[in-house]
């Protein structure tokens, strides 16, 4: 069992937590997620396939991430996720947090705060070693394909992240 906490309309943690997966955040309850932008010199981004089991958005493109552990800061949980998902380790000072945006879903009982990181770093094929229970492809993409992708609704939050691409 998961656990996260429970964060205020401030992002400040009320002491309370919920389990991964129960969507039934009252109205000014969030949660935390992470999203990591993975940058490579040559301006392309690692992207990543979800696997078609995933119940939501199977075969999407997307960027790592997810939910931040009860407990656990945000750079923590970016660089847990990046590595579980894609077995890279980026470094704490590679990365800075550009942005985050809230979203309130009160009718599906899920509300959040994502807080959106950037690594600026050498990423080679040989370095991607893809958790195969959550994805099942990677790329590296030039902005113009990620926002082509967007565009044909198949890149996960590219609504929230246009503006970078």
């Amino acid at each position: 069992m998961e656990l996260w906490d429970i964060y205020d309309i401030d992002r400040q943690r009320t002491g309370r937590t919920m389990e991964r997966g129960d969507w039934s955040m009252q109205p000014g309850e969030y949660h935390l997620t992470v999203l990591a932008l993975l940058k490579r010199p040559d301006g392309r981004y690692l992207i990543t396939q979800r696997v078609m089991t995933k119940s939501w958005a199977p075969g999407c493109w997307e960027i790592p991430g997810g939910g931040v552990r009860a407990g656990e800061g945000s750079l923590e949980a970016v660089l847990r996720e990046v590595k579980e998902e894609t077995g890279l380790t980026p470094r704490p000072e590679q990365g800075q947090r550009i942005f985050t945006y809230r979203r309130d879903n009160p009718e599906e009982g899920d509300n959040y705060f994502v807080d959106v990181w950037l690594f600026e770093m050498e990423i080679q094929d040989q370095d991607v070693h893809l958790q195969e229970e959550e994805t099942m492809a990677y790329r590296f993409a030039a902005p113009s394909e990620i926002r082509e992708l967007g565009e044909q609704d198949q890149f996960l939050h590219f609504h929230s992240l246009q503006s970078i691409f």
